[in-house]
């Protein structure tokens, strides 16, 4: 990779003339220039003229295989990669049999309730040490952040409370802003440009732990199922850890509790699906009423002390969970 120095504006003309060219016209950038890219992005050394002329034209051409991972590896590295307790002098007493699972939420709730929390607590529950990461509100959607604190849950704005929260079998919501601050300057310009951009894909599938974790993702466009496919067959996702990419339910990676949609599990490079798409609900859960932070916590205290709450897709979802953190903590022993 290029070595330029934090202070040194970078020029990003010569990658605006590949991938600018429009949707048939440009071609996609090497992983090491994708890399070098991104990471100038982050750090604020690309003028804003050119930022925005290539968050514009990656949105138009969409991004590569190549890109994606050089994006990745960037974006991971702007911020410090959280160990687990169990890392440290009191290992064997203390290690739990599950590798951690990151659960991205950038979206919230817009029709039905958002579960997410849901998921996260009971798998925390069971001794899984569970992040979750996203942004605290979205006009018009209810979020999990605001979930999390409706429950009494507060937020984790540094590494050490989140390590607080899994010892306690809680999981830890990270706003972005304190997981990547870096990440969520370039995630907040879709305030100024109208769209989504690169980043909002990145926060989806990045993996934040210094060891392997299942990250749960997830898709809307079909498009981005066949490049995330590939993406995490390759040798550089597989050493994350492993994955469960499924199409989201309203944009989050909780099961949709009416209709279970196909989810497949990446690990060690193979792909296998774990849950075929489902038609048509066989029967309809008793969900809550209204979809607002309030409402939906207290249905979520109460299916926490009551199991037959739980919709049979998410409970389907956590025992596919715990099995894949079981494997993945028994294969990096």
């Amino acid at each position: 990779m290029t070595t330029i120095s934090p202070a040194e504006p970078f020029a990003a003309a010569r990658f605006i003339k590949e991938i600018g060219r429009g949707k048939d016209g440009a071609r996609s950038l090497s992983r090491a220039d994708a890399h070098d890219l991104y990471a100038a992005m982050l750090d604020g050394r690309v003028s804003d003229l050119e930022l925005g002329g290539i968050l514009l034209a990656m949105r138009i051409k969409g991004e590569s295989v190549d890109e994606i991972a050089g994006f990745l590896e960037a974006a991971e590295a702007s911020f410090t990669q959280i160990a687990l307790p169990d890392s440290g002098v009191n290992a064997a007493n203390n290690a739990s049999p599950y590798a951690p699972v990151v659960i991205p939420s950038y979206n919230g709730a817009r029709h039905m309730a958002n579960l997410t929390p849901l998921l996260a607590m009971l798998l925390a529950r069971e001794g899984v040490p569970v992040l979750v990461h996203g942004v605290l509100t979205d006009l018009g959607r209810v979020t999990s952040a605001e979930i999390f604190q409706a429950l009494g849950q507060p937020l984790c704005n540094n590494v050490e409370q989140a390590q607080a929260c899994f010892e306690k079998r809680l999981p830890a919501f990270m706003p972005i802003t304190a997981l990547a601050p870096k990440m969520a300057r370039l995630l907040a310009m879709r305030r100024i440009l109208g769209v989504r951009n690169s980043t909002h894909t990145l926060v989806k599938i990045m993996q934040p732990f210094a060891a392997p974790a299942l990250r749960l993702s997830s898709y809307t466009h079909p498009e981005y199922l066949t490049m995330l496919t590939a993406y995490f067959m390759t040798t550089a996702a597989a050493q994350r850890g492993d994955v469960f990419l499924m199409r989201g339910t309203e944009g989050e990676t909780v099961a949709n509790a009416r209709k279970a949609q196909k989810i497949d599990w990446f690990h060690a490079g193979v792909q296998t699906t774990l849950v075929e798409k489902q038609e048509i609900a066989n029967d309809i859960p008793a969900l809550p009423e209204q979809r607002d932070a309030a409402s939906t916590a207290n249905w979520i205290q109460q299916a926490l002390m009551q199991p037959e709450l739980v919709p049979k897709p998410v409970s389907a979802q956590i025992e596919q969970c715990l099995m894949a953190c079981r494997a993945l903590r028994a294969a990096c022993k």
